[in-house]
């Protein structure tokens, strides 16, 4: 897609590259570990985006497919999320994972191209969900405090796929308004809102543009230095017109 192509990461060298460019965007100060390197990578799918003209890495991600919700607990999210809800899906589901953009690029055709990839391959596999952790830079999770805000308000999972708690640090955001339960979501502050938004990562920002929807609650990463919160959306909720646009980018 113009000056960037995407490709699947074939060798050790292509992972290697991946993996370094994943250290730069999620080992932040707060993190433990200093590697975000674990058993999944061995069971991915893992994505490249490059500067055609100068082979530079700009993007990356990992793909894991589940064959049905059967498997959801072999998923790198129930770690930390209780998908439980999730078992009874009988299509398959896209993981993605991984998911980050070198922090010196802000070009928006490459969130397109890469999300060009993720939706023709989940065409392809017949996915009728995809899912992942969508994470916030840092622990202190005050600092995202209106972000969580709009997402309780108006982005909760449907009960029926609700999420529960598992992780062992959370921040649930209904304790965080009380008030909110039952309140006229319509009369929600403009600013709080248009702040919540800027806060909100591009990965999660794109996930809801789709229609997706995200746990009620969020897990604070002590390895990684980041607050997560689960995302997911139904393949067959995305507009037909959204879809199509985004497999062309693929071609």
């Amino acid at each position: 897609m113009g000056r960037y192509t995407c490709r699947e990461a074939h060798s050790l060298g292509d992972l290697e590259r991946c993996l370094a460019l994943r250290d730069l965007c999620f080992v932040g100060p707060d993190a433990v570990t200093g590697s975000q390197r674990d058993g999944y990578d061995a069971r991915c799918q893992h994505f490249m985006i490059e500067d055609i003209a100068t082979q530079v890495l700009v993007c990356s991600f990992r793909v894991l497919i589940l064959d049905t919700g059967k498997g959801i607990d072999r998923s790198y999210s129930a770690q930390f999320y209780d998908l439980g809800a999730l078992s009874n899906v009988a299509d398959p589901i896209l993981e993605l994972g991984r998911f980050c953009i070198h922090p010196d690029r802000t070009d928006p055709a490459i969130l397109r191209l890469a999300w060009g990839h993720i939706a023709a391959l989940a065409v392809e596999k017949k996915v009728s969900l995809l899912m992942g952790c969508s994470s916030f830079s840092g622990t202190d999770w005050q600092l995202f405090q209106a972000a969580f805000s709009v997402l309780y308000r108006f982005h909760r999972a449907p009960d029926v796929y609700a999420p529960r708690v598992k992780g062992a640090q959370v921040v649930r955001f209904a304790d965080l308004e009380p008030r909110l339960a039952g309140a006229d979501l319509h009369a929600h502050d403009r600013q709080t809102v248009l702040l919540g938004q800027k806060q909100m990562p591009t990965l999660l920002r794109t996930y809801l543009t789709m229609g997706g929807w995200v746990s009620d609650h969020a897990v604070i990463d002590l390895d990684l230095g980041t607050t997560h919160v689960f995302t997911a959306v139904e393949v067959a909720r995305i507009p037909q017109a959204r879809l199509r646009a985004l497999m062309a980018m693929s071609d």
